[in-house]
């Protein structure tokens, strides 16, 4: 669903969109894959505003770009929902949170260091976090699987191998997953150009 060229509901499409990416960011600890899910359960599940198959593009698009994964699924996001003003929204809403959080912070840091209670927080809310990160894995590699796809399955388990057993640097395992789509699709268009 695409709100840039609808004027009238554009307005409160850009606040909802801003009101959601705050809260989200405001409330997501632990990285970008964290606040991944909740936008996908936000902006798909809840809003209906993309199809889950589109925000799967959209998040592997946000992993394969440089930089934080939080801004960077807000941008392709932002971008698809309202054009250009979404994609700025979301970014400022993106941003705004961690930047308030880590002032705030920075001001009273040799007292959070030293506080057992905060400490005692941040542990319990990293064990959330795997939790959280574990079910968009769980999530998303159902989903691959659910396409019956044995190339696209075989990728998967190639690319967790790579990456668990062998330590292999993430980077290359992005770049060489993106070579084989690239290479896939360029194989269907010529077929589809043969027939």
């Amino acid at each position: 669903m695409d709100f840039s060229s609808d004027q009238p509901g554009r307005g409160k499409v850009l606040l909802k969109l801003f009101i959601s990416t705050f809260y989200l960011s405001a409330f997501t600890f632990g990285g970008g894959y964290v606040i991944v899910t909740l936008m996908k359960r936000k902006f798909v599940d809840e809003y209906h505003w993309i199809e889950e198959q589109e925000m799967l593009d959209l998040v592997a698009i946000a992993q394969s770009a440089p930089g934080p994964i939080a801004v960077n699924g807000a941008i392709v996001v932002g971008y698809k929902l309202a054009g250009i003003p979404g994609l700025l929204i979301s970014i400022l809403a993106t941003i705004l949170p961690p930047f308030i959080i880590l002032s705030v912070i920075s001001l009273f840091y040799t007292a959070f260091r030293e506080n057992t209670y905060v400490g005692k927080a941040l542990a319990g809310m990293q064990a959330g976090v795997g939790a959280v990160i574990a079910d968009v894995v769980l999530n998303m590699g159902r989903d691959a699987a659910r396409e019956k796809d044995a190339l696209n399955i075989l990728i998967m388990a190639a690319a967790f191998a790579a990456a668990f057993f062998l330590e292999v640097n993430v980077v290359y395992i992005i770049l060489a997953c993106a070579a084989l789509g690239v290479v896939r699709t360029l194989l269907s268009h010529r077929k589809k150009v043969q027939q």
